[in-house]
């Protein structure tokens, strides 16, 4: 018989000590961690961000709210307090990895994006056009 190869599946698992992202709601675009699973739609948050603005109290928040995030802190305790929580937290360095992460990354283009005016992107798209052209000549001179 053939070899047979089982993979594991790379989904994101409801655990607690994943990092999430809140959607939709009062805490939107701010990282917090799950601390306990209530059931199979809610479960416990708590985020002690060290940015003032992005600290998300300890609550109960549906799943529908909320995107996992790759990011994982490995052995947080289930149900641990929020002192615990953020000393691992800033341990691990949470805030540092969402901010290299290429998912940040691509919100803040987006955001960036969505803020131009009329004008701005008038002068993205002559940018954009004025270094199509000047790769095209640099590909002219190399062919000749």
């Amino acid at each position: 018989m053939g070899e047979v190869s089982v993979k594991a599946s790379e989904w994101r698992l409801v655990e607690v000590g994943r990092v999430i992202l809140f959607s939709t709601g009062p805490y939107t675009n701010r990282l917090a961690a799950i601390v306990e699973i209530i059931d199979h739609k809610r479960i416990l948050v708590d985020g002690p961000s060290s940015k003032p603005g992005s600290v998300v109290p300890r609550h109960s928040a549906a799943l529908a709210d909320v995107s996992l995030t790759p990011i994982v802190i490995t052995k947080l305790p289930r149900a641990s307090g929020t002192g615990a929580l953020k000393a691992l937290w800033e341990k691990r360095g949470v805030e540092s990895t969402w901010d290299n992460s290429a998912w940040a990354k691509n919100r803040d283009r987006s955001a960036k994006r969505r803020a131009l005016t009329d004008f701005e992107r008038f002068k993205v798209m002559r940018l954009r056009k004025q270094v199509g052209l000047l790769i095209l000549l640099i590909h002219l001179q190399e062919r000749l």
